[in-house]
């Protein structure tokens, strides 16, 4: 028997291959197959399963496509209702994998399909549970996702639904078993995860918070649904391309794969409305970039950033990217469901220089200028667009709050002719965040270089400029 885990990143999401007597089980496959079909060639088996614990919102699962490709068998627990051909499996149910069996825990909650699976080894002994968004390292999913699809469906119904799935079926299984979760630390799915990828669930029993077994319903409920904020734009649409299937993943990478001229690029941006994307590094976009552009780094948590900052999954998108980056641009697009990428600007920035097109620039500074600014003028305005909760934990005196993840109503609070000096916490999301003002009209917005981390490590700064001084930064 081999148990893999395959956790990727930026989308802080744990997909599992699981082989036994050459067959092969993929839990909560990533959009792109092929890597999980090259893993059972290299070891000779054949993709039998492919296991949904739910129906995803943070990302496109792999599932129809691995199907076509494998002949595999696509399962889902009760209450699940795709518009493709599926397995639905029943509550305790227990699969067949090679030597081992795969056993069908029903855990509504986070969802109302939401399912884990019980790994049983050859000799029958309980090993590991794939948790879904059902149990996280030091969490639990989050309860407010279904009502976005059926609002009849409250978040303390959801989280009552959970309470009783944890208590019934979670919490009596062996402490030995290793809890191998969906997510980690960074996903929008819960908002106490670790870092740790994996644990035992005895550990999780003394740890985690939503199993303490003194907390009566109503006060897991409370704790549960306690600080929870509006979930990204995009969960609700992912949602539905996992229920309703979507395009190949094939074709999506051959047509954004199309490398276009600077005048080709030009053309194509004029007639289709698409929204240009920049995905080089924030401090180089920042030197010479095509007007009305927009910057979100793949060297960052971009494809979150892209889902939350681009409400319409299906707007058209051209690319302006390092050179060689494309095809893992488009891929980490399709992941979360931008499938319209018709083209990429070929020969890049560079490229649209050397044709003679206009660009423009965003005016970035270090801390130490910062400081001489204020030491000169110490009204400047200075936005903070970290999430609330990290301006909450600590940030300097007097700056505003504008929160990049709510775009939309910091945006309401800036005055577009003051000038504001704008940072995060490390230089990534300010300058998603300016660039998305200046293409909407702000021209003057300035971003510090660094973000808070650099600021708070400034000799430049005392502790008392700070609101709340702390060692944490968030």
């Amino acid at each position: 028997m081999k148990v893999e885990q395959i956790y990727t990143g930026c989308l802080a999401q744990g997909a599992y291959y699981i082989m036994s007597d050459g067959e092969v089980a993929i839990i909560d496959p990533l959009r792109e197959v092929q890597p999980y079909i090259n893993k059972a060639a290299l070891d000779k088996a054949k993709i039998k399963y492919v296991l949904e614990t739910h129906f995803h919102a943070d990302f496109v699962s792999g599932h129809i496509d691995l199907a076509k490709k494998t002949g595999a068998k696509i399962v889902y627990g009760p209450n699940a209702a795709p518009a493709f051909e599926f397995y639905a499996a029943k509550d305790g149910e227990e699969i067949t994998l090679g030597k081992v069996k795969i056993k069908v825990l029903h855990t509504p909650g986070h969802t109302m399909e939401s399912t884990c699976y019980l790994l049983l080894d050859e000799e029958g002994k309980e090993t590991a549970l794939f948790s879904g968004d059902t149990l996280f390292i030091g969490d639990v999913g989050r309860p407010d996702l279904a009502q976005k699809i059926k609002s009849e469906l409250t978040q303390e119904i959801l989280a009552g639904y959970l309470f009783d799935s944890l208590q019934n079926k979670i919490m009596p299984l062996s402490d030995s078993i290793v809890i191998y979760p969906a997510h980690g630390a960074g996903s929008a799915c819960g908002k106490k995860m670790s870092t740790e990828t994996q644990d035992t669930l005895g550990h999780q029993k003394q740890t985690n918070y939503a199993l303490d077994p003194k907390l009566s319903k109503e006060e897991f409920v409370t704790a549960v649904l306690d600080g929870l904020v509006a979930p990204p734009g995009y969960f609700p649409l992912n949602v539905m391309m996992n229920i309703e299937g979507y395009e190949s993943i094939d074709q999506v990478l051959e047509r954004g794969q199309h490398a276009l001229s600077a005048s080709a690029f030009e053309a194509a941006a004029n007639e289709t409305n698409a929204l240009i994307l920049d995905t080089r590094d924030a401090q180089t976009f920042a030197k010479g970039f095509i007007p009305n552009s927009i910057n979100i780094g793949i060297d960052g948590s971009f494809a979150p950033w892209v889902g939350a900052m681009i409400p319409d999954i299906k707007q058209k998108i051209l690319l302006v990217a390092e050179e060689g980056r494309e095809l893992e641009i488009i891929t980490r697009l399709a992941r979360v469901g931008y499938d319209y990428t018709i083209g990429y600007l070929e020969g890049g920035l560079e490229a649209w220089v050397k044709a003679g097109k206009e660009i423009d620039h965003i005016s970035s500074i270090d801390t130490q200028a910062l400081v001489q600014i204020k030491s000169n003028d110490p009204s400047i305005s200075i936005l903070d667009v970290r999430k609330a909760s990290e301006f909450n934990s600590e940030h300097i005196k007097g700056v505003q709050n504008a929160p990049l993840d709510f775009i939309n109503e910091s945006m309401a609070s800036i005055d577009k002719e003051k000038t504001y000096y704008v940072h995060c916490a490390g230089g990534y999301r300010s300058m998603i965040f300016i660039s998305i003002l200046k293409a909407r009209g702000f021209k003057n917005l300035i971003d510090i270089k660094g973000g808070f981390k650099e600021l708070k490590e400034s000799k430049q700064f005392k502790m008392t400029d700070f609101s709340i001084p702390t060692s944490l930064l968030l």
